[in-house]
């Protein structure tokens, strides 16, 4: 049996970006989506969130390029002046892995993210992490042991699988072969912690274009068992996305969820 999850990521980012999530759900085929608790529209998703409880909500943890929940002062070794995490991802990887003060500002960031969830009130459905920081050994680790003490029960892999893509005549290198290879790690992580984990996952190759076109073809070659399909959905540009996502399509994405022939291909894969 083949199993979807349709998901959003970057909830609170920008009221933009909230809007096309909460008409996405509404209107489209959106089951649910990933809060970023210190963006700057975070409370306004979390009033949308309450506003259409059928909306799942989950944790988008943010340890790169984002805000932070903590004070600079009490993670000076993670974030900027201004609270910032930044774009560098080997060089952050190589401090999570390698310096013992860095991990610690990490675990006490990371939980700092979580009890800002729960502050919501809101349920938390799931976890993941901005730019599949997750996939870190370290923050992996993190995220679930921590996110275990706050009633975590499932996580994202980021498994795309090289097949389905090549199906869909989407070009497979080297590194994304090694990538879908790599998440084997999590995979396990997740199951020795007694979390939940999808089989497959798509929005990877295809991030800030999963156009009308593409999802119709992919919904079509979905493999057998527990996927989730992930986009970024916004109702318009803004100076925001323009500057962190200038070559994203939020708009034609958020058109694919509203499409009325996915929500037809999506009801006849799930039906019994």
């Amino acid at each position: 049996m083949r199993r979807v999850t349709i998901s959003a990521d970057d909830f609170g980012l920008s009221e933009a970006v909230n809007e096309g999530i909460e008409r996405a759900h509404r209107d489209g085929v959106l089951h649910a989506a990933s809060l970023m608790v210190a963006a700057p529209a975070a409370a306004d998703a979390v009033r949308i969130a309450r506003a259409n409880p059928g909306l799942r909500v989950g944790l988008h943890l943010v340890v790169i390029e984002g805000p932070a929940v903590l004070p600079p002062a009490s993670i000076p070794d993670l974030v900027d002046a201004q609270g910032q995490f930044p774009s560098d991802q080997l060089g952050l990887g190589i401090a999570y892995f390698f310096r013992p003060s860095v991990r610690r500002q990490l675990e006490a960031e990371i939980r700092a993210q979580f009890a800002a969830f729960a502050g919501t009130g809101l349920v938390l459905d799931h976890a993941n992490a901005h730019k599949h920081m997750h996939l870190h050994p370290t923050v992996g680790a993190l995220m679930l042991r921590i996110g275990r003490a706050f009633g975590l029960r499932r996580i994202r892999v980021p498994a795309e699988p090289p097949a389905v893509l090549a199906s869909c005549g989407t070009r497979v290198g080297l590194g994304d072969r090694a990538l879908f290879h790599w998440t084997r790690l999590l995979r396990h992580q997740a199951r020795s912690a007694g979390v939940a984990a999808n089989d497959a996952c798509f929005g990877l190759a295809w991030s800030g274009h999963m156009t009308t076109s593409r999802i119709r073809r992919l919904l079509q070659d979905l493999p057998v068992g527990d996927n989730e399909i992930y986009f970024h959905p916004a109702a318009r540009r803004d100076p925001l996305l323009d500057r962190l996502m200038p070559h994203y399509d939020h708009e034609g994405e958020l058109a694919a969820l509203l499409d009325g022939e996915v929500r037809a291909l999506l009801e006849r894969i799930q039906q019994p």
